[in-house]
């Protein structure tokens, strides 16, 4: 088996996948490749996140597994820590939480609020001191519970991963959380700007601004796929971003917000009731195509697999230390981790760990 590259991650059970059990092959294909992580996304209908997780845990042996993410509110917190324990021990350290903000539709569609910077950075310490053993009576901004622990014997130290979107998310990653997973077509100066932003929150909490891991989560989809699915994968997954927090992806890129109100404005996309990545035809994809500039698009591994590999690099020299390869299976990436394989420095990436959420030799 090659030697493992854990600069590199991958999403198992990208998109609408029909069955769950399509990440048992994957994970192992992964793993095979020398692919470094599993991200575990987490949809509420086939992709419920411990049990994808554990999953990925039971039939794989060095990869690194990580939620990306699911929310802190989904459950109680006491059985949040315990599914992190629980993966904890079940992988030999490989796993790490991670939680994200979510969208406000997704909150109110559970009866719950939206939730708040304050209580993310309030329970990334509250999970910290459950993986210690503390018995723990709670009371801050995530919420207040009665004394709970988990087991006294515990004094674990499991990393903890955010998905961080705007400057306040991504301070709250450098001076609280472990690794920081970026948003899909981010432009090279967001990126960069994205990662000073958790490196100098890092130095500003008096911690290792190295010790915090930023990962570019980069749309990676070669020409040798058939253009319907590089269409679907390209324009199908912007068109729902700009659907569910266009406003938000607008601002963070600096691009202009007329595009968006053009795009929203357009006939099909204002009666279109599905994400148009899941449901929308060739045909209505080439019609989404025609309102969203290249340059909004550009932010991608595309081409040749040498080409794909040349944009991941330079994800790296924005100073990114790994790269989700998106929205693509194992299979879809063959080639492109071949191409990377050949070229790769080895030495460049010796110290990170096969959890995605740690630092330091595996």
């Amino acid at each position: 088996m090659p030697a493992q590259m854990n600069e590199l991650g991958f999403y198992t059970l990208a998109g609408a996948p029909e069955s769950p059990r399509d990440l048992i092959r994957e994970v192992q294909t992964a793993e095979e490749m020398g692919l470094g992580s599993a991200f575990i996304s987490e949809r509420l209908n086939l992709k419920e996140a411990a049990t994808i997780s554990g999953a990925v845990g039971a039939v794989s042996s060095s990869i690194g597994i990580a939620t990306a993410v699911t929310n802190q509110d989904k459950r109680h917190p006491k059985v949040t820590a315990a599914y992190a324990t629980t993966m904890h021990f079940l992988t030999g350290g490989r796993f790490s939480l991670g939680l994200g903000r979510g969208t406000p539709r997704g909150s109110r569609s559970l009866g719950l609020k939206p939730i708040t910077t304050a209580q993310m950075e309030d329970f990334a310490h509250l999970m910290r001191r459950l993986f210690r053993g503390e018995l723990v009576d709670h009371s801050g901004p995530a919420g207040s519970w009665p004394p709970m622990s988990l087991d006294p014997t515990f004094d674990e130290e499991i990393p903890l991963l955010l998905t961080a979107f705007g400057p306040k998310s991504l301070a709250l990653g450098g001076r609280a959380y472990d690794a920081v997973v970026l948003h899909t077509f981010f432009t090279d100066e967001t990126t960069a700007r994205c990662v000073q932003t958790v490196k100098q929150a890092a130095e500003e909490a008096g911690r290792n601004p190295e010790d915090v891991r930023v990962w570019s989560c980069f749309a990676t989809i070669g020409d040798h796929l058939p253009e319907p699915i590089r269409l679907k994968k390209t324009v199908g997954r912007m068109g729902t971003y700009l659907q569910a927090y266009g406003d938000l992806m607008v601002e963070t890129n600096r691009w202009d917000p007329e595009v968006l109100a053009r795009f929203r404005a357009d006939e099909f996309v204002a009666n279109f009731r599905a994400s148009i990545d899941d449901k929308a035809t060739t045909e209505e994809l080439e019609h989404v195509a025609e309102l969203i500039p290249d340059e909004w698009l550009a932010p991608a591994a595309t081409g040749t697999p040498e080409e794909c590999v040349a944009a991941i690099n330079g994800q790296f020299d924005l100073g990114c230390d790994g790269v989700i390869l998106h929205g693509a299976s194992p299979d879809d990436l063959a080639p492109i981790v071949a191409a990377y394989r050949a070229q790769r420095d080895d030495a460049r990436f010796a110290h990170l760990a096969a959890n995605p959420g740690a630092r330091g030799q595996p």
